[in-house]
């Protein structure tokens, strides 16, 4: 068995040395630090599965590092270079921003599938940029940017990896440097995707066209797509490629949420009991708490996880309330979450666009104020690279009893949003934040329909996925009370870039 650099636990070190086998015979020894031609003809699927605290990130990680080592190029989904024939190539993916961010968070170069999926055509004379920024041509004059600004912007690069980013902080606007976004063509070679749980037969369909060799990360305990009838895109890989993490790491192994997350794979355990352990473990340890009722002040960036929609309205509801936000506008600091976009198929480069930059279903956004143009939204998008912009938006209020939400601001077409202050458990998934309220009545609502997913109560499994959302600190809300706000909604709290992009440079 080949020993890392990096002290693995026995089964981290035999899924290394497995995957390491397998991208020999894809031409990449990690081992050896080197690269032959991709063998044409030979594709294979593995999967990395454990549950929270075994190790898989810091595994995948570790695997980005050695192919990097390499010389595997690693690409971001905003610029690969010039094509050179005897290149070797990988990209780190995640379903959504957020779960992107969280990988980045953590030093890994990680994507969306979208940003791989389609890529970006940017204007001849910044290509030029984009190269002498990868290290891969001479520095350019650009007539656009001056010096002070092209430093700016390699400065910028190093740090983030971003060309748009970079590109942004020379005091250029999205429109500026790219000119459309087409889908890719050529294939990459290998592909790390995390939070796989949370990929449909669709988009594993579309990686499989990408890359010949794919390692999915995933967890079995979480919820499965909603189309996918429980089972998740890695419970179909045979036994021979699937490399199970048991283990719960000695970092890990003293967090009181993750050891409420996994005794929740007792089969006899009842919602009652459970919930007496939660108690108890919020006697011992502050990591966890008891709450009579929810904090609205933390539900503006961290939102209440809940199951029914009914709950999610009702609370968005009081949190708006409280917080003294008129019926008919938002106010700068509201949570929104992207609810899909709304175009026709004549306008498809325009939802390209619009995806590309973050505003994909289910990625987090604070709303920051009205456009220049009306229907115009001005947003920061959670996870994003970029993150500030402003969009033709389409924002539904939804109201507790009432069918159809109420629509403050609508664009012809555009990005549509529903308020953030509470998100079902379903959304939070691939999501994690600092602290995080569940809303243990609806739970407990869960538990007394006694509904079953894939072998296991379903209460169970929103459970499971809800507290290990929490990175440091869980907050299990038991009644249906909001307590009054502390400090007015705001966005000082928000990175403010020097550069936003923008997308109201054309027509929606």
């Amino acid at each position: 068995m080949t020993t890392p650099a990096l002290a693995y636990s026995d089964d981290q070190a035999q899924a290394h040395d497995r995957i390491a086998e397998a991208l020999r015979g894809m031409g990449v020894d990690i081992d050896k630090d080197t690269l032959t031609p991709m063998v044409e003809g030979k594709a294979r699927v593995m999967a990395v599965v454990g549950k929270a605290g075994s190790g898989k990130t810091l595994l995948l990680a570790e695997l980005v590092r050695a192919l990097q080592g390499a010389g595997v190029d690693i690409i971001s989904g905003d610029w690969e270079g010039r094509r050179r024939k005897d290149r070797r190539t990988a990209a780190v993916l995640a379903p959504t921003n957020k779960a992107a961010s969280v990988l980045r968070s953590r030093g890994v170069p990680a994507t969306t599938i979208h940003r791989i999926l389609y890529t970006p055509v940017y204007d001849p004379e910044f290509e030029k940029v984009a190269e002498w920024l990868a290290g891969n041509g001479d520095r350019p004059e650009i007539e656009a940017l001056t010096d002070a600004a092209m430093d700016r912007a390699k400065a910028v690069y190093e740090t983030t990896k971003s060309v748009p980013a970079a590109l942004a902080s020379a005091g250029l606007r999205g429109s500026d440097f790219i000119t459309g976004w087409k889908r890719r063509e050529d294939p990459l070679d290998i592909g790390l995707i995390d939070e796989s749980s949370m990929l449909d037969d669709r988009q594993f369909d579309d990686l499989r066209e990408i890359f010949p060799f794919l390692v999915l990360f995933g967890d079995p305990a979480q919820l499965a797509p909603v189309n996918q009838s429980g089972q998740m895109v890695f419970d179909k890989v045979d036994r021979a490629n699937r490399l199970d993490l048991a283990r719960i790491h000695r970092q890990d192994a003293d967090n009181p949420i993750l050891d409420l997350a996994h005794a929740l794979s007792d089969p006899e355990l009842s919602f009652e009991r459970f919930e007496r352990m939660i108690e108890d473990a919020a006697r011992r340890d502050d990591r966890v708490v008891v709450a009579p009722r929810v904090d609205s002040d933390l539900m503006a960036r961290s939102p209440v996880l809940v199951w029914r929609n009914a709950t999610r309205i009702r609370l968005i509801t009081a949190f708006r309330g409280a917080h003294g936000a008129p019926e008919d506008a938002l106010i700068a600091g509201e949570p929104l979450i992207c609810d899909g976009i709304e175009l026709p198929l004549k306008h498809r480069k325009r939802r390209i666009d619009l995806e590309a930059r973050g505003l994909i279903k289910g990625a987090p956004a604070i709303y920051l104020g009205p456009g220049s143009r009306p229907g115009f939204s001005r947003l920061h998008v959670i996870g994003a690279e970029s993150p500030r912009f402003s969009a033709a938006s389409i924002v539904k209020i939804e109201k507790p009893d009432e069918e159809e939400p109420f629509i403050p601001y609508a664009a012809r077409m555009g990005a549509a949003f529903l308020h953030g202050a509470a998100v079902t458990i379903h959304k939070a998934q691939g999501s994690q934040w600092p602290a995080v309220q569940v809303f243990a009545p609806d739970l407990y609502a869960a538990s007394r329909a006694g509904r079953m997913e894939a072998g296991q109560a379903l209460w169970k499994r929103l459970a499971y996925v809800a507290i290990t959302r929490a990175e440091e600190r869980l907050i299990w809300v038991t009644r249906y009370a909001l307590a009054k706000p502390r400090q007015p909604l705001g966005i000082a709290d928000l990175p403010d870039p020097a550069a936003p992009l923008t997308l109201e440079a054309e027509d929606t």
